[in-house]
């Protein structure tokens, strides 16, 4: 069997020997050629015999081809990456160094077009069938009043401040605006102290706050105290409470570092939108921006504000009817600067604490509340304070809370009348437009404060001083004539003076200036506006036309841009803001009366006059008092039925026909803008 294994394999090797001796042959051995089928002849596919592994020559490949590039792609991608880069760039620089205002200015604009677009598109009388038409007027007014509530808030600083003028706007504009609006009245986030520190660091040559202020963080002794954490906050800076070695009470206001940064952009972005406003709507608005514009870069200026602050201190104190009835804090200038101001501390009752106002007083016959007529706050517990502070650096109850007045179970109030209340910011406000000529323009109830006097009367603390208004002589008298014309329907004087003032509509400018409807005029306005609608127009297309009306309405009082006083923007803001108070409080005192009677009176007292013309509008003035005992009657005939709970005060009476007589016009009233 082996030798039959060793005998095959010796004959395959013998086999396969052979078959590589004759491969080198061009003809196959016999016992191959025979054993092998009969060989077919293969063809390439151009018909020539095939030829193995032999490469094509260059001539039968042709020219060669450029190799494939992505030219445009590469362009595109190359500009995408240096465009980004560029917008990269733009942005952490515009963030550092102007505190984002490049990106709140873009925002600005892209909202401001699209809202111009909006009103351009679907204010009009029959909706165009368009996304977001639906639900006509009251739909477009509150969708945009959303959008610019947004961005204001989100840009926060001056374009708060905006809004708050808005707010105080709310006669003339829709409902959703001023109900939206009204909320800028709340507060203001607040910076972190880190951020306010180096304020005072840059504006007092490096130093600390404990070199600046005498303070000391660690509680050190013969050393003042400050809290890091603000105790309030608004659009511009917010104020902390410190106490200084001498024992001395102050509030020291910051102002926020990304304001200064912030204001050039901010009211650059404001003239170009109101510029773009003007011409797309065809209003008259742009040739008030330079003077809003001014007198908001003042707000930003506390050397500005402390100015102000003390020429009405001592106007206050030299005028008899107010002295003791109203208080302004004395300023420190030693620890103010331009971007800092310190002030005493104030305790009181802010003026929306109704509540807190009129409550019983408990706190002692003969007493008043803590701090009246600048009298030294009882002395804290500096132990305690200091304990409090080395435990707890970023303490908030450093400031001893001297809430005594309000009893044990806090139900206590100072026990004042709204009506004194009333009164001393009615004779207050009067005196500063048609006595002195110099206006606070900003007195909503945030920056008011209400004491008890000893007496049980009210002393109104007056504060935030950064928005003013200096009237010129001339036309502080022409606006005292002209409000008491407005008294007596003194219809020619009225119109004489509203011509010097380049206003045409003077019915109109008389109900603006009253905030009621005047009804001593020719009516002309009113008339022209109701003979000229149509019986068979539709709701909607007589509010369209109502509105249309109005808007000429307004041309006509900026009719003449260079004669149209400036100042009248914010002595507007002024009463309208004291007429909300009024109201707030239960309108307890006759404004339009009082007011009368401060300018006849500011016209006879008037020092700079020859003692004929005195001597005339003091005979004049009794005349008028008489006049005025008409408008009396009617104040306590509507405060009889108040108090009987049968109707609403004069200030609500005047509120209802105003809106009675707007909606006559298409125009729906808004006054409440402190709610919420």
């Amino acid at each position: 069997m082996l030798r039959q294994l060793l005998a095959g394999a010796s004959l395959r090797a013998t086999s396969r020997r052979t078959l590589l001796h004759h491969s080198h042959l061009k003809t196959p051995p016999t016992f191959l050629r025979h054993a092998q089928p009969p060989r077919r002849r293969i063809t390439n596919q151009a018909g020539g015999p095939f030829e193995a592994l032999r490469p094509p020559s260059p001539i039968s490949l042709g020219a060669p081809r450029p190799a494939r590039s992505f030219d445009r792609i590469q362009k595109y991608t190359r500009r995408i990456l240096i465009l980004s880069g560029l917008l990269a760039t733009t942005y952490l620089l515009d963030r550092q160094i102007y505190a984002s205002g490049i990106a709140r200015s873009v925002r600005t604009f892209s909202l401001g077009l699209l809202v111009a677009l909006d009103y351009k598109l679907n204010f009009r009388s029959e909706p165009l069938p368009l996304i977001g038409a639906e639900g006509g007027i009251d739909s477009l007014h509150k969708r945009n009043a959303e959008r610019l509530f947004n961005l204001l808030r989100d840009n926060g600083g001056l374009y708060l401040k905006i809004g708050q003028a808005i707010a105080m706007q709310s006669a003339v504009l829709p409902p959703e605006f001023a109900k939206m609006f009204s909320r800028m009245f709340d507060d203001a986030p607040q910076d972190a102290w880190e951020e306010v520190e180096k304020v005072i660091r840059e504006d007092f040559g490096g130093k600390g706050v404990e070199e600046v202020f005498g303070i000391s963080w660690s509680g050190q002794e013969g050393k003042g105290v400050m809290e890091r954490t603000a105790r309030a906050s608004a659009s511009v800076a917010q104020v902390h409470w410190a106490r200084l070695a001498d024992g001395k009470e102050v509030a020291v206001k910051i102002q926020k570092p990304e304001i200064a940064k912030q204001v050039g952009w901010d009211l650059w972005a404001f003239k170009t939108v109101t510029k773009v406003y003007s011409w797309w709507f065809d209003l008259p608005l742009y040739s008030l921006v330079p003077f809003i514009t001014e007198r908001l870069m003042l707000e930003t200026d506390f050397e500005n504000e402390a100015r102000n602050s003390e020429r009405m201190r001592d106007l206050v104190n030299s005028e008899p009817g107010l002295r003791g009835r109203v208080y302004v804090p004395p300023v420190y200038p030693e620890l103010s600067s331009k971007r800092v101001l310190t002030t005493e501390w104030i305790e009181g009752v802010r003026l929306w604490d109704k509540g807190a106002l009129t409550g019983p007083w408990i706190g002692g016959y003969g007493k008043g509340s803590a701090g009246v007529h600048g009298a030294q706050l009882s002395l804290p517990n500096m132990d305690d304070i200091r304990r409090e502070l080395r435990e707890n650096p970023n303490s908030q109850s450093l400031k001893p809370e001297r809430t005594e007045w309000k009893g044990r179970r806090g139900k206590g109030g100072l026990g004042l009348s709204t009506g004194d209340v009333m009164t001393t910011m009615v004779d207050l406000f009067s005196a500063q437009i048609f006595k002195w000529g110099v206006v606070h323009c900003d007195p909503h109830p945030g920056n008011i404060f209400i004491r008890r006097l000893p007496n049980g009367y009210p002393e109104l603390v007056l504060i935030d001083h950064g928005l003013y208004v200096y009237m010129s002589e001339k036309f502080r008298r022409e606006y005292s004539e002209f409000w008491k014309s407005l008294m007596t329907f003194d219809n020619k004087r009225i119109g004489e003076i509203t011509a010097e003032w380049g206003i045409k509509a003077a019915d109109l400018f008389a109900s603006a200036t009253l905030l009621r409807p005047y009804e001593g005029g020719s009516g002309e306005f009113k008339n022209q506006m109701l003979t000229q609608l149509d019986a068979k127009m539709t709701s909607s297309q007589r509010h369209y036309e109502m509105q249309k009306k109005m808007k000429q309405g307004i041309r006509d009082i900026l009719a003449d841009e260079e004669k149209w006083p400036k100042e009248l923007i914010f002595i507007g803001r002024n009463m309208r803001i004291v007429q909300g108070n009024n109201q707030y409080l239960g309108s307890p005192v006759n404004r339009v009366k009082m007011m009368g009677e401060w300018a006849s009176r500011s016209l006879f007292e008037d020092p700079n006059r020859s003692w004929r013309e005195r001597t005339g509008h003091m005979y004049r003035h009794m005349l008028f008092k008489g006049v005025l005992f008409l408008s009396d009657v009617a104040f306590y005939f509507f405060r009889v039925r108040q108090l009987l709970g049968i109707g609403g005060g004069m200030e609500d009476e005047v509120e209802a026909r105003m809106r009675s007589v707007a909606k006559e016009f298409g125009v729906e009233l808004q006054h409440d803008v402190f709610e919420g």
